[in-house]
């Protein structure tokens, strides 16, 4: 009996995580950073009631896909920027991230990338995770994926 009321407390949980039909569900695509018309298998934002999840940007240059210049520095700096214009696109700004998960292509740039992303963020700060990756999307060296709430 205890095993069924966990499997069911398990269950119910994660049905609570899943959108539901009779939420609102909707896919975003501002082409703000991503070429307009581009063939990725993936949408910009997708927002789910008053959470919008940002796909992960790298550092390219709006409108194309090519990674800017100038290493992990250079990069990070294009990263924060096209979350920024992603998130104005869809009438939202840096304060309304509540979570950011950083990926790098080398964990010892953490220190070049954290000096970038706290000029985009004032206390108190969203919440953060971060790990290296053994490589990410154009050989990019850094990636980040974001989620805002949209305020009430």
């Amino acid at each position: 009996m205890k095993e069924k009321l966990i499997a069911l407390t398990f269950l119910a949980a994660v049905g609570h995580c899943i959108a539901k039909p009779d939420k609102q569900v909707e896919h975003l695509n501002s082409y703000a950073v991503l070429p307009a018309g581009h063939n990725l298998p993936f949408s910009e934002a997708v927002r789910v009631n008053d959470m919008v999840y940002l796909s992960g940007q790298i550092g390219i240059q709006p409108g194309t896909t090519q990674l800017v210049k100038g290493g992990i520095t250079g990069e990070s700096k294009q990263t924060m920027e096209n979350i920024q214009a992603s998130l104005e696109a869809h009438g939202l700004s840096m304060q309304h991230i509540v979570k950011c998960t950083i990926m790098l292509a080398d964990i010892n740039e953490w220190p070049k990338f954290n000096k970038i992303y706290t000029k985009y963020f004032s206390k108190p700060y969203p919440a953060r995770s971060a790990f290296a990756t053994s490589g990410l999307a154009l050989g990019a060296r850094v990636e980040v994926e974001c989620m805002a709430a949209i305020p009430r």
